[in-house]
């Protein structure tokens, strides 16, 4: 069968192309291995409830109306009104270091005010951050790779700000060890430190059943349980796709989702060898989710979201043993202004794990070692927050072999190669990429990604 678009993958940069695509008439299909859509930002069922996997919040949280913004363009672009998406924002957040703790809300004044607060000696400097993050253009697809830690390190001269900065952009939205890329930096700080968090009473899948009802009220086909298994290339052009079940499809262009050295595996014949210019991920994760029988506010938990480290300095990368405690990310879902409480209680706590030690396993020690780090996680996190193991009714636990399983991504890389492809474009010159490898990262950066690669290289080009 012969289309005009076939998509690769339908995580939300994928579901967000088709949907552009499908409004302006093209025939378009989304082929997803899984029964699920969402990738990583899905969600499962497990103790008869319904857990997301993936979202913590939403970034890019803006008042409706506000232009020139992020999630603005996102909602014209895929024809959405604010309502649709249902969101209600965070309470109030914290990155807490040993020394240190600055709280931020979706006000960008108030975290500034905390800043100065804390970094008295820093109020300029800061100052001088924010006009050069003000004045780059973390949007251009021709941009060069630029180290945030010199930058920032040219202008603030506390190293544990500049920590504390990196801290959540790094873990909502960084493949890179150690550093991470000037306009990559730009795009989380906004997100994050200027716009917000938020999050839909429903969790990952309001989203998701939102992006596959729009898909397909637009005229295009989406196919779960319905994997890749080669693309299918000569002269310089993919001529066809084979599935896993031996049908063969064909397309104009065709877009992955699914990261750069992931696609490239896919390439029969010619093409295999063009992978050797990406870099593969290292930084995976594990994610330990509590279930409790009050509402998190009654035990004394009242952020949103910690982002917290223990260490003597904040060391991003991926560790030695099976999970980093030293730092990591604890949400409380229930800590955004709902108009009324969720029924239950629940805190996830995020650490950087290491792929290469949970995959040489066995199935026995697996299972044991899940045991043991739900358990580390779970006595760190007390350190952080109010003990709240009392209250625990019900706990679960997904590694890096989750994310691999989920995502297909090699190594459980979270957010792929360090190697980003700003323009979407391959060494064949009708398959391009979107999401995770072609670099904006997060719910709406991966939305937008599929939206600006739908545009740029299928409706610009016609």
């Amino acid at each position: 069968m012969d289309y005009d678009v076939l998509i690769i993958g339908a995580g939300m940069s994928g579901l967000a192309a088709g949907i552009r695509l499908a409004h302006f008439d093209k025939k378009v299909c989304i082929l997803e291995r899984h029964h699920r859509t969402g990738g990583l930002n899905s969600f499962y069922n497990a103790g008869g409830r319904k857990f997301d996997v993936g979202l913590h919040a939403m970034t890019n949280c803006v008042a409706p109306g506000t232009k020139a913004r992020p999630l603005t363009k996102l909602l014209r672009q895929l024809r959405l009104k604010p309502e649709d998406l249902d969101l209600h924002q965070q309470h109030m957040s914290a990155v807490q270091f040993p020394e240190k703790s600055i709280r931020f809300t979706n006000d960008p004044d108030f975290f500034v005010e905390e800043v100065n607060n804390n970094f008295p000696k820093q109020t300029d400097n800061f100052q001088k951050l924010l006009k050069t993050i003000g004045e780059y253009d973390e949007l251009s697809l021709d941009a060069g790779p630029i180290s945030s830690r010199k930058v920032l390190e040219s202008i603030i001269t506390d190293p544990l700000l500049i920590d504390m900065v990196l801290c959540p952009l790094m873990f909502y939205g960084n493949a890179q060890e150690h550093d991470m890329d000037f306009g990559q930096f730009v795009i989380m700080f906004k997100s994050v430190f200027c716009e917000g968090f938020a999050r839909p009473r429903d969790g990952v899948r309001h989203i998701l059943d939102l992006l596959v009802k729009k898909y397909r009220q637009s005229g295009g086909e989406l196919r779960l349980k319905c994997g890749v298994n080669s693309i299918q290339a000569s002269r310089n052009r993919v001529q066809a796709l084979q599935l896993d079940n031996g049908e063969v499809l064909t397309a104009g262009k065709v877009m992955s989702s699914a990261g750069y050295l992931e696609t490239m595996k896919l390439l029969s014949g010619n093409g295999a060898q063009a992978a050797t210019i990406a870099q593969e991920g290292q930084l995976s994760f594990t994610e330990c989710i509590f279930v409790l029988d009050r509402q998190p506010t009654e035990l004394g938990l009242d952020k949103t979201i910690v982002f917290f480290n223990n260490s003597d300095r904040f060391n991003y990368r991926k560790p030695a043993t099976l999970m980093d405690t030293t730092s990591g990310v604890i949400c409380c879902p229930n800590n955004f202004e709902f108009e009324t409480a969720l029924p239950e209680g629940m805190v996830r706590t995020t650490n950087m794990a290491n792929y290469d030690l949970w995959k040489a396993l066995t199935d026995n020690a697996y299972t044991t070692h899940k045991t043991e780090c739900r358990q580390q996680s779970l006595e760190e996190v007390i350190k952080i927050v109010p003990d709240f193991r009392a209250s625990v009714v019900y706990e679960d636990m997904f590694t890096p072999l989750t994310i691999e399983k989920f995502t297909g991504h090699i190594n459980g890389a979270v957010y792929g190669s360090p190697s980003k492809i700003r323009n979407g474009r391959t060494h064949l010159e009708n398959l391009f990429l979107c999401g995770t490898d072609q670099g904006f990262l997060g719910i709406v950066g991966a939305m937008l990604s599929g939206i600006s690669m739908a545009n740029l290289h299928v409706l610009k080009a016609q």
